[in-house]
C-alpha cells in the first residue's frame, strides 16, 4: 500500500511543486534572490556556504 499523504508521497510532491509554481510567478524570485546573495556576502556568508556543503555531501 502506498501512502499518499506525508514525506516522499505523490500529495505531497503535488502539493509542494504547486507551491513551487505560484511563488515563482508571485515576482517575490528576485527579491529573495537578492536578500541571499546579501545573505552571503554578510558575516554569515561562511556559515552558510558551510551548510551548504554538508547538505549536499549528505545529499539533501
Amino acid at each position: 500500500m502506498t501512502d499518499k499523504k506525508g514525506e516522499g508521497s505523490y500529495e505531497g510532491t503535488e502539493q509542494f511543486q504547486k507551491a513551487q509554481h505560484e511563488f515563482a510567478k508571485s515576482g517575490r524570485v528576485e527579491k529573495k534572490a537578492r536578500e541571499a546573495a546579501d545573505a552571503l556576502d554578510s558575516e554569515e556568508g561562511a556559515e552558510l556556504e558551510k551548510a551548504e556543503k554538508e547538505t549536499a555531501r549528505r545529499g539533501e
